[in-house]
Parts: structure tokens; C-alpha cells; sequence
């Protein structure tokens, strides 16, 4: 459907300056996001970090010329043929547009909220209605309050019913969702702690989601959860109910529930008759989330029964997309679960933060896009592609090879994956990015395994999601103004190089710090153009600082006038430095004393100008060096004043680290530098940061061990009963820590811990699997979320730091977002 930019303004209450007449389908709000510019229009939100009026230049300069806008923008009349709608408030207006386009719709629609499972209930019971309906859904987890208009904005003239998912993490969130949405049938999947901090407590949460579903006639719930319950019934004494139970009556009432490692029978009492589904998972939310899908059909479908659908057709939702490294030179990423247009639009977006490699290829299977004509359809995934800067296609299926004339870029079209794996090696994938975007039949997981570089078993996920959510909480804390410097040297913490400066880039961050010119090298190669300073630079390496454009730090008169002499006949204007400041680290850095000698030869060497002048804070993450930490600060300060005005010159003065900007925020100065804390890793043991890296492996073997015999090298551990050991393709050449030998260390196993037994080897590791139900194939955790590096620091007696940066390069790393 498409609103011309009169009707909008008409329904969102808004000016028009431009031409009214322009016709819009495509709604964005983030101006990395590249759609066809041609009726797309923006919407600059303020957000709590991010201010979309700043970035309307770039939006422009992509093509996009159409523009919602607040009142206190100032319009730039220089953006010839931009478009302007001026409103009070621009999230507010999103939410009044979807709110008008979702009444034109008189169709069945599911709300699904609740604390966990709302994306895979909503994908499940969306599988199931697509059999006889044209269903639409939220695209991947959109929830929030942007997120739900973008997604009703989907709705269309040919949908008969629709999914859509709202998710709340504050007080007041969801009544603006709930007039959106505008739910026929609501469910209430269950309640959990994620997002408490901004509730008084679980009634209030419980009592805010159940908002949701003022519009519901029926509303679908597990009577197991009895305060879920309680709310509901008193919130809503007049509604219909539809519920389940392993535990009480319900209107679905579970009997029996049997496992064995791969799938489960469930038995349940429907309408005073037994019946029997079975699901191809045996964990517990799995169970639930199947068990709410049953009674979302069956409310829908009155007259069906729990035998009229084939649970085993269920598939796992892959919530993430990753990112892989790719043999000869390639980046993978794999969003290989469903395709639309709408989880098109967000993949590809994930492949416009890569800039290592200048083309870019796309992997494509057959789009189930319900409402659009065929021809109609490719089109404009053909428009999306070109926006996108894709420079090959391989198209799978037989709907997008009948259109490949659409598309303008090198293409290459096969019926199925099985032939696109046959012919795979003529295709010749070198130096490129290659998005694997297919529905979940075209299994495109095969094509992965066979064009990713490393198949060890081990792997270290960095969650860029958690990354992205840890560095807006630190900007949250820092000033407006106040520049942001991020530490990627050592191989980003040991979580990627290039592949974390290509999403810091994205986010607009003001500059990065390496530790040596070669890291700066590799991330100006990779396409990466924010400053970087080069925190150790030598003079074997000078020759690369001006002809990739690094800016090195300056510690001492020797790298100063080494420095000075090297670069006065290589360039024509003032070369940058930043000036490194010993306050009480005593490591790097001009003392005190050295200052008046330092401004001199500052004030003589006419080719380099200070850029910045920093400092180091030895303890600012522990309150029993506050004072001291005070006293760097007060010496800084006095040092740099001084400094700006012997020499009348102004810069940057930084002195604030991960824990400096948590625990002495008021001293940002110009700019803070953040480190550990983009990882999870807080002084103040935060529990808003969330644990970004999770280094995994799997069970290869397991051995029956009689009491007595023993385990690994020298005969370190000997069994002292009957024991089931299995072995781990990780050792200490991975990265893991010889010193958690014969007990001390633990993992992470079908959530249960279990002791590391023997010695480390180089490549393997055995574990104690007695009491665990574990298989050969299993998931072993060695840190993350359930075992976390500061807990693993800590039995090494260690900092995380080191667990971090040992993990070795030849570990596979995976970026997901989820």
C-alpha cells in the first residue's frame, strides 16, 4: 500500500513543506539502513543515544528525500527536492501512522507478549496458519515501540490474519503498542526477570503487559504460571480464556509428557478426548512454547482438533544471524531461517557494515512474500539489491530463477541447492561478502559449512547484539558532547579485529586506539575511516602512520623527536599527535617535571600539532585508590591547562577509562576511552551489562572409566568410581588455562557443571560426565553467560583481560545478532 506524503501529515497532525503529491511505501528510521530510496521515507526519532535529526545529510545523500521531522529541526534549504513533514514528536507520529493504517484492517490478529518466547510462538503458529491463510508477522523480534509500527506497516489488502509481538521495558510502554497492535486474540506467553530494573516490581510488569490485550476477545495463557493467572482473570473478568495446564483443569490439560534426546510425546486431554502430539525437541521451553502455539490454533481453528497438526514439521528458530569468516578471503554471513522482505531489508543491512571486501555477493532462495505479484516482487528485491551495492546474485528456486532478467548485477541461477552445490566450486568465491539468505526448506546451512574457513568444533560467539546494548549504556552516562574512543588493539580483546571496527564505524564512533601500527594497517585495509591512534608506535613502522593515515601517541622526547625528524619532510601541513601524560602510572608517559621542556620543543616543531593530550588511571575501578584517582585527575587537569596556554592551542584531553566513566563521570573532559566494558566486564559489578563472548565446543567422545584407572597425562587423576568421561576439542593451544587441570576448572554442560579431570592437553580435554544425561554432539559452555569470565579470572586468579585476549586465532569466531 502506498500513502502519499498529504495523507500522512493529514493523519499524523503534521506540516508539509515540499511536495505533498510524493508517494510513500518504505518507512525507516536509521540512516544505516539502505532501502529503495524511491518512496521511502524517514523518520528522524531522538532516541537516548542517537539523534536521527543529526544524520538527515547522510539519509539524503543515499537517495532517501522524504522526511519527518520536530518542530525544533532547523530545515537545511540546501537539500534540494527534500520533502519535510513537521511534527510534534516523530516516534509519536510512527505510532500514529501505524495506528491508522492497522484500523483499515478488520482481520483476526494475535498479540503475543510476556517475558520469553514471544518470536518463537510467533513463528511457530505463523508456520502453521500460512498452510491455509496469508498471514503476517513481526519481521525477526520486532517489538519495541519502533519496532511494532514497522511492523503493523506490513500489514496489506491480500493478509487475512496477522502476528505481531510486543515486547515492553519500561512503565507505560504498552498501551501505545496496544492501540497499534489492536489484538482479536491475545497471549501471554510467561513471565521472567528480563527488563525488572524499570519496574517496581512483577506485579506492575505482569500488569503493564496484560495492557496488550484491552481489544482481545479471547486471551491464551498457561494456568501453571497461578499469578499470571490471577491477573489476568481479575484484569479481565469479562474476557473469553483459552488455557493450558501440566498441573490444573484447563481447557488443554497435559497428561503426560515423554522424553528421549530428540524428541517428545505429549498427551493431552482436549475436549474430553486424548490425543498425542510429538515435537523434534526435548527442552522445556520448547515444550511450552509448542504447547501455546496448540491453543492459539486451536482458538482459531474451533472446529480442529490437536490431531490435525504435525508438530514434527517444526523447525528451530535461528533468532541470530552470523557472521562467519569465509575461505579465500570471505566474510559468511548466514541468515538462513526464513525470507522476506522485511528480514531481507535487516540482513542486509548487516552486510552494509562490512567493508572489507568491496563486493559483495548474495546467496537467495525463493521469497514467500504473501500479497505481492511475482514480477512485482523480484522487482523490487531487485531495487533493494542494487541499492545495496550487491554485485552478485545466486538465485535458488524456481520462482527467482524464472526472474532473473530483473536483476542487473552478475547473476548466476540454479532449481535447488543441491545443484548450486554441485556447481560450487565454478563460481569462484574470492575477497568477498556473501549473504546466505534462504527459507529454512532450502537448507542453505550446507552451503555455510562448505564455503566457511574453519570447521573446529570450538568457537568463540561474540554477540554483537549484547556489544551494541553494552555501548549504549556507556553512552548513556557520557555528556552530549563528550567524543567517544574505543580500545580495539589486541584483536579487539580477542574478539575480532576488522569485524569490530566495521560495526564501531557503523555506530559512529569518534575514534579507535590500536596498539601497534600493523593493527591500524589491517583495519585502514578492512575499510575502516574513523581516526585511529596507534598507541606504541616504533620507528621501524613510521612509514605507515602518514600513508595510512594513524596518528601515534607520543610518551617520551624520543619517540617525540624521532618522530619530528621523520615526518618534518613528509607532508606539508601539521601532522597529528597525542600527547600520553604519566599521572601516577609510572609506565608511559611525560612526568610532571618534563612539561616546560616538552612545550618548547612542542612550540619548535612546527610539522606535528597536539591533537589530544591524555592520561592513564591506575586504580579507578577499586574505591580504596579513589583518592589517588582524584589526585590524577587534579594533575591532569592542571597539566593540560598549562600546556593549552604556554602553547595557545586547543585539543582533546581524555583521562577517563571503562570503570573512570562508571564510577567519576562528571570528569569526561573532551572525550573517554572505552575498553573492558564494552564486554561486560564492570567495575561496579553492573548487572546491566551483558556478557558478549561465549567460547563453546562440543563432546567428540566418551569413554567408560573404571575406579582406579586414570585420565590423561602422568596418571594426574585417577578415578574414584565408575566414570563416564568425555573429551572436548579444546586445549591450552585454544586458549584454555592448563592451571584448570584435575578439578579445578568446570564447564558448562546441558546445565549442569562438570569438572575438567586430567591434564590439559594441547588440543584436548576430558571432562567428569557421571551424573550428566550427555551425549557425543552435546554443547559444552567453557565461559559465557552461565560461567563467566570474571568468575573464570577469578579461580585462575587472574583479570579478564587475560581470559579474553588467550582464546586462540585459530578458534572460529562467530558473530551473531540477535
Amino acid at each position: 500500500m502506498q500513502y502519499t506524503l498529504s495523507k500522512i501529515a493529514e493523519i499524523v497532525k503534521g506540516k508539509i513543506i515540499g511536495n505533498e503529491n510524493v508517494n510513500i511505501s518504505f518507512l525507516i528510521f536509521d540512516s544505516r539502513m539502505i532501502v529503495p530510496s524511491q518512496g521511502s521515507l524517514f523518520f528522524a526519532i531522538k532516541g537516548s543515544t542517537q539523534d536521527g535529526h543529526n544524520f538527515i545529510n547522510e539519509v539524503y545523500e543515499k537517495g532517501c528525500h522524504n522526511f519527518v521531522v520536530s518542530k525544533e529541526f532547523d530545515i537545511n534549504n540546501d537539500l534540494k527536492d527534500a520533502h519535510y513533514i513537521i511534527v510534534e514528536n516523530t516516534l509519536n507520529a510512527l505510532q500514529k501512522l501505524a495506528n491508522y493504517h492497522r484500523s483499515l484492517f478488520d482481520i483476526p490478529v494475535f498479540g503475543i507478549t510476556g517475558s520469553n518466547g514471544k518470536t518463537i510462538v510467533k513463528e511457530w503458529l505463523t508456520f502453521f496458519l500460512n498452510q491455509k491463510q496469508k498471514a503476517v508477522q513481526s519481521p525477526k523480534s520486532y517489538n519495541s515501540q519502533i519496532g511494532v509500527p514497522l511492523s503493523v506497516w506490513e500489514l496489506n489488502e491480500n493478509h487475512n490474519v496477522a502476528v505481531f509481538e510486543a515486547g515492553i521495558s519500561r512503565p507505560n510502554e504498552m498501551q501505545k503498542l496496544a492501540k497499534i497492535i489492536k489484538p482479536t486474540i491475545g497471549i501471554f506467553t510467561n513471565i521472567g526477570d528480563a527488563h525488572q530494573e524499570n519496574f517496581k516490581n512483577i506485579s506492575q510488569k505482569i500488569n503493564e503487559k496484560l495492557d496488550l490485550f484491552n481489544t482481545a476477545n479471547t486471551i491464551i495463557f498457561s494456568a501453571d504460571y497461578q499469578y499470571i493467572n490471577d491477573f489476568i482473570k481479575n484484569k479481565y473478568p469479562k474476557k473469553k480464556f483459552f488455557t493450558w495446564s501440566k498441573k490444573y483443569d484447563a481447557n488443554l490439560k497435559v497428561l503426560e509428557i515423554k522424553k528421549n534426546r530428540k524428541q517428545t510425546k505429549i498427551t493431552v486431554i482436549y475436549k474430553q478426548k486424548k490425543y498425542q502430539i510429538t515435537l523434534n525437541f526435548s527442552d522445556d521451553a520448547s515444550i511450552d512454547n509448542a504447547l501455546t502455539v496448540l491453543s492459539a490454533l486451536l482458538v482459531f481453528y474451533p472446529q480442529k482438533t490437536p490431531a490435525d497438526f504435525d508438530f514434527t514439521k517444526l523447525l528451530p528458530v535461528e533468532m541470530r544471524l552470523q557472521q562467519i569468516a569465509g575461505k579465500n578471503s570471505c566474510t559468511i554471513i548466514n541468515d538462513s531461517y526464513n525470507c522476506d522482505l522485511a528480514s531481507l531489508r535487516i540482513a542486509l543491512d548487516v552486510v552494509n557494515t562490512q567493508n572489507q571486501n568491496q563486493n559483495k555477493t548474495i546467496i537467495l532462495s525463493d521469497i514467500f512474500e504473501v500479497g505481492r505479484k511475482e514480477d512485482e516482487l523480484y522487482e523490487v528485491v531487485a531495487k533493494m539489491l542494487k541499492n545495496n551495492n550487491i554485485t552478485k546474485i545466486i538465485g535458488v528456486g524456481e520462482t527467482i530463477s524464472k526472474n532473473q532478467d530483473k536483476f542487473s548485477c552478475k547473476k548466476f541461477f540454479f532449481e535447488n541447492t543441491d545443484e548450486l552445490i554441485e556447481n560450487i566450486s565454478q563460481l569462484d568465491f574470492h575477497n568477498e561478502t556473501i549473504l546466505l539468505k534462504g527459507a529454512r526448506k532450502y537448507r542453505f546451512e550446507k552451503i555455510s559449512e562448505i564455503l566457511q574457513l574453519k570447521n573446529h568444533r570450538t568457537v568463540l560467539e561474540i554477540n554483537m547484539t549484547a556489544f551494541e546494548h553494552n555501548l549504549d549504556y556507556f553512552r548513556k552516562l557520557m555528556k552530549p558532547n563528550t567524543k567517544l574512543m574505543i580500545m580495539v588493539k589486541a584483536f579487539s580483546y580477542g574478539s575480532g579485529s576488522f569485524e569490530i571496527a566495521n560495526f564501531l564505524q557503523r555506530q559512529k564512533v569518534d575514534y579507535l586506539a590500536v596498539a601497534i601500527a600493523d593493527e591500524g594497517v589491517e583495519l585502514r585495509k578492512a575499510g575502516i575511516k574513523i581516526p585511529i591512534l596507534i598507541l606504541n608506535p616504533d620507528v621501524a613502522n613510521f612509514e605507515l602512520l602518514p600513508e595510512f593515515s594513524l596518528e601515534p601517541e607520543i610518551y617520551n622526547f624520543k619517540i617525540l623527536d624521532d618522530f619530528y625528524s621523520f615526518i618534518k619532510n613528509k607532508v606539508h601541513n601539521p601532522y597529528p599527535v597525542h600527547i600520553k601524560l604519566d599521572t601516577g602510572m609510572n609506565r608511559l608517559g611525560f612526568k610532571k617535571t618534563e612539561i616546560n621542556k616538552l612545550i618548547k620543543k612542542l612550540k619548535e616543531y612546527d610539522k606535528i600539532y597536539i591533537k589530544s593530550v591524555f592520561s592513564h588511571l591506575v586504580g579507578s575501578g577499586e574505591k580504596k585508590f579513589d583518592n589517588f584517582t582524584m589526585k590524577q585527575i587534579s594533575d591532569f587537569q592542571d597539566i593540560t591547562n598549562f600546556i593549552e596556554k604556554e602553547t595557545n592551542s586547543k585539543f582533546l584531553r581524555h583521562i577517563l577509562n571503562s570503570s573512570g566513566i562508571e564510577r567519576f563521570s562528571n570528569y569526561q573532559f573532551d572525550m573517554v576511552r572505552l575498553g573492558i566494558g564494552l564486554y561486560g566486564i564492570s567495575s561496579i559489578n553492573n548487572k546491566k551489562l551483558q556478557n558478549i563472548s561465549t567460547l563453546k565446543t562440543k563432546i567428540i567422545s566418551i569413554t567408560e572409566v573404571k575406579k582406579g584407572e586414570s585420565v590423561g597425562y602422568s596418571r594426574a587423576w585417577i578415578a574414584k568410581h565408575n566414570s563416564r568421561i568425555a573429551t572436548l576439542p579444546i586445549g591450552y593451544a585454544d586458549g584454555l588455562n592448563r592451571l584448570l587441570s584435575n578439578g579445578i576448572g568446570k564447564v558448562i554442560i546441558n546445565n549442569q557443571q562438570a569438572k575438567i579431570v586430567g591434564n590439559i592437553c594441547m588440543d584436548l580435554t576430558m571432562i567428569d560426565i557421571t551424573n550428566i544425561d550427555a551425549e557425543i554432539g552435546d554443547e559444552v559452555i567453557i565461559f559465557g553467560k552461565e560461567l563467566t569470565i570474571s568468575e573464570l579470572a577469578k579461580t585462575l586468579n587472574t583479570i579478564p583481560y587475560e581470559i579474553l585476549t588467550s582464546v586462540s586465532h585459530r578458534v572460529k569466531r562467530i558473530y551473531v545478532w540477535e
